[in-house]
């Protein structure tokens, strides 16, 4: 697939989708999982569709945390891409290992213009250092300049899934959101960041739109948008809801059986 190829142009979805990512009038986007799902989703009126890599993992039998095979996870963003017609912005996890023009080429092949792509170290554990996080986000963003499409890197940073003080994750946080920023991230993503004081200084001091996650019944959207997010995710959490009404449906039949 081509920069100029689909309606409008992935350049035009990609640029359509940055502009969604407002402080204060956060894109929302209900994480989808397959073809129906992100028609469910455009359908619903929402003007861009999300992956999550939790989801998809697991509708294909794969466990989350890259253990999905890269062919596989992009041939499912490859078949959401073609089910809407809006941005498609996927979940990447670390980029399974695939160097920075290898990654792009396999997401804009597949459709999308925008993708996850988070700090922690699949391979060998902990976190990836900042200074060679940014330098990959600056390389993605290298590679998507070179392919003509501004590719939005959401930037994600997993300080509070790995130990430390709340005090000791924001400021690394803050630390890696001025870096990737500065390489090249359109957003930051500090997942599971919750608390609204603690987002609301993160808004102001990172200076990049920022993007957290909420789920179903959490901190209301009005709240998020009030203290500056640019995007709110809502990763597999819609997908469990569904899973556990499938359950309760199949539980309903099976005390049906004769």
């Amino acid at each position: 697939m081509t920069a100029a190829s689909g309606d409008g142009g992935l350049r035009g979805r990609a640029e359509a989708l940055l502009a969604r990512h407002v402080p204060g009038r956060p894109l929302v986007l209900p994480n989808v999982w397959d073809a129906a799902s992100a028609r469910e989703v455009m359908a619903a009126g929402f003007p861009a569709v999300a992956t999550s890599s939790a989801a998809v993992a697991e509708t294909l039998g794969y466990a989350d945390h890259e253990q999905t095979p890269p062919a596989e996870m992009f041939a499912a963003v490859g078949r959401i891409a073609r089910a809407v017609d809006v941005p498609v912005t996927a979940d990447v996890e670390a980029g399974y290992g695939l160097d920075a023009p290898e990654l792009v080429e396999r997401l804009l092949g597949a459709g999308a213009v925008g993708c996850n792509l988070e700090d922690t170290d699949h391979a060998h554990g902990g976190r990836v250092p900042a200074p060679e996080q940014a330098a990959r986000i600056a390389a993605v963003s290298a590679a998507a300049g070179a392919a003509g499409v501004p590719v939005v890197v959401n930037a994600r940073i997993d300080s509070w899934l790995h130990p430390g003080s709340e005090d000791d994750r924001l400021a690394d946080a803050l630390e890696r959101a001025r870096r990737y920023r500065d390489a090249g991230a359109a957003c930051v993503f500090p997942i599971l960041l919750t608390d609204l004081a603690a987002i609301a200084r993160m808004v102001e001091a990172a200076a990049v739109p920022v993007n957290v996650l909420r789920w179903p019944g959490g901190t209301p959207l009005a709240d998020l948008a009030a203290a500056g997010v640019a995007c709110i995710s809502h990763g597999g959490s819609l997908f469990h809801q569904q899973q556990e009404h499938w359950r309760s449906a199949l539980g309903a039949l099976a005390n049906q059986l004769p």
